[in-house]
């Protein structure tokens, strides 16, 4: 916890009583609904002292609850403790929604506060149509972080244009592309505020959110002009050029409001109540057609150019990893500087950064070394390193941004002898892996119908995992985007050949060990038969998993030959970058044949 945090609840609830506010709810978003916001909107953390990525805060005269995902359990009790904030664990049955505790714990005429620029249309609707019938009014115009004395400006890193032989498709086609959707829904016009989206179509990145390297801008798309609201401080005069070149104007980025409500009253403006501010929303008033976003398919679907990049991203990044777990392998076993979890973040880090086109990592590393592995998103911290030795799992999640391509990988290694049930453990978890990797489905399938593949082996065993089992990466973009997910969650896009998904089970024992598993796959064509069209998926990442790990008594001959046959691609691919004997011979070992 933070020292502050009582003291920043109670001013909140000074601003609160002097407002008339008998509860308010704050989001770790920004006017984009994003899920990694600058400094500048982290208001939850302000007020909390939760840094994870997903959670909302609720803060009445009287109590103050955290609602957070099974990624976060452990890390937000840790965080918490001591604060007076209760967390509330979603998607257990006995945690209540927001809007249900809401409605259970505020009398009749009880005013709930929300900030209408960071809170989505979607979710501001659902909230008035689940507080209404209590007598509960929500207002949309309280903004907590007044009494935020030192909150950071708001982000000034300058805009960059991203060079159309990586996009492989120039901004004037995409915005035709937009247009051409949005008319299909019978609007003239599209408003976007996602960053990724804006990013894609524009061919302009930035470095305003640590890990997305996205601009703080919202776009107003229309073939009778379109603007970029943007602070003036971050363009270059490449930047403007580009725009330029593409038919976009620009227009500071507070002004954004005002635009809207001053649009004609017969334009016809698409937007997306999910990924849009209510306050937005609002002032578009009734030219706002509502819809999905005309952008999310077609930015999922990577082109030819694209995917050559990732191809090309993954070797060099599987390049970085073969390095890194060398030295991490060493130093655990003893020889050399001592290794603690911080070090291993800074082990990947510094051979990323070496490799060519490296602009950043894809997030936090996640470096848990035994108990801290089944902390699904934990980060190590100064305060909470341990040393990494022979003598446990450890598990590394992390990924690059290249101008190229973005990667995301998971690695559970094992240093020194692993225990019977770290081989079982791993071996269910791969069967999974493998089983989802493998899969043939026909077209339309979505990511939920194959969820269940991944899961079955653990199932069997009476065990689980609360997290997804794929989330679609960009393409050096944010390394979670939607639409497709591969989940248990009713997600209905279809996998469409070009989308890259992640391919994650794992495992988790709380206080013993963590265990996941995760390339990146690309969902390509397979086969044509009389009973229709069939995909597949192609796995782009290219590292070795742990050997020692597996238990081949409880593996199928099939799973035996995939991952041979994938180990033989990553030996294939990757022997002929490697620097030197030593990093050769360490992968033609990581990458021997398993005997059943």
């Amino acid at each position: 916890m933070t020292s502050k945090t009582p003291s920043r609840l109670k001013e909140l609830r000074q601003l609160m009583a002097a407002d008339s506010i008998d509860a308010v709810i704050i989001p770790q978003t920004d006017p984009h609904q994003s899920e990694y916001v600058a400094r500048h909107w982290k208001v939850r953390e302000y007020f909390s002292g939760f840094n994870g990525s997903a959670g909302t805060l609720v803060v009445t005269a009287t109590q103050a609850l955290l609602w957070t995902d099974s990624r976060y359990f452990i890390q937000a009790a840790r965080q918490l403790d001591g604060t007076g904030i209760t967390l509330m664990k979603e998607g257990l049955d006995d945690t209540p929604d927001i809007e249900q505790w809401l409605t259970d714990s505020l009398p009749a005429g009880a005013t709930v506060g929300i900030d209408g620029m960071v809170y989505s249309a979607t979710a501001t609707a659902r909230l008035i149509e689940a507080l209404e019938p209590a007598g509960i009014n929500v207002v949309i115009d309280f903004d907590p972080a007044r009494v935020w004395a030192d909150r950071p400006a708001l982000p000034q890193c300058k805009a960059f244009v991203h060079d159309i032989r990586h996009a492989g498709e120039d901004a004037r086609t995409k915005i035709e592309g937009v247009l051409c959707r949005a008319g299909q829904k019978r609007a003239s016009a599209v408003f976007i505020s996602a960053l990724d989206e804006i990013a894609w179509i524009l061919n302009i990145r930035s470095n305003d959110v640590h890990y997305n390297p996205v601009a703080t801008a919202f776009l107003y798309l229309s073939d009778k002009g379109s603007t970029l609201f943007i602070d003036p401080a971050k363009l270059t005069d490449e930047v403007t050029a580009h725009l330029s070149a593409h038919g976009v104007a620009t227009a500071p980025y507070d002004s954004v409001l005002d635009f809207a409500a001053a649009l004609p009253a017969d334009a016809t403006v698409l937007v997306e109540p999910a990924r849009n501010a209510v306050a937005l929303v609002n002032a578009l008033g009734d030219r706002a057609i509502v819809a999905n976003s005309p952008v999310a398919v077609a930015k999922a679907v990577k082109n030819d150019v694209q995917l050559s990049g990732v191809r090309a991203a993954m070797a060099r990044d599987g390049v970085a990893l073969v390095r890194s777990l060398i030295e991490i392998q060493r130093r655990a076993a003893g020889e050399g500087e001592p290794l603690t979890e911080t070090g291993v973040c800074e082990i990947l880090y510094r051979n990323r950064k070496a490799m060519p086109l490296f602009f950043d990592e894809s997030f936090g590393t996640i470096a848990g070394y035994g108990p801290h592995g089944a902390i699904v998103h934990y980060e190590p911290t100064a305060e909470s390193d341990v040393a990494v030795r022979n003598g446990n799992l450890l598990l590394i999640d992390s990924g690059a941004q290249y101008l190229d391509g973005t990667t995301d990988i998971t690695r559970t290694i094992s240093l020194g002898t692993p225990t019977p049930q770290q081989r079982t453990d791993f071996t269910l978890v791969m069967k999974g892996h493998i089983a989802l990797a493998s899969a043939i489905f026909p077209t339309g399938t979505t990511g939920t119908q194959l969820d269940v593949l991944a899961r079955q082996f653990l199932w069997k065993n009476g065990l689980s995992y609360l997290h997804g089992t794929g989330h679609g990466v960009g393409h050096f973009l944010n390394v979670h985007e939607g639409p497709q997910r591969i989940s248990f969650g009713s997600f209905t896009q279809p996998l469409v050949p070009g989308m890259i998904t992640s391919n994650e089970p794992g495992l988790y024992r709380e206080g013993v060990h963590g265990i996941r598993c995760e390339n990146l796959v690309l969902t390509v064509k397979a086969m044509d038969t009389e009973f229709g069209h069939f995909l597949r998926f192609e796995t782009l990442t290219l590292c070795p998993f742990d050997l020692a790990l597996f238990d081949t008594s409880i593996m199928t001959d099939e799973e035996i030959a995939w991952l041979n046959d994938y180990h033989t691609r990553v030996r294939d691919t990757l022997t002929p970058l490697l620097a030197n004997d030593e990093e050769r011979q360490w992968l033609a070992a990581a990458t021997a044949p398993l005997n059943g």
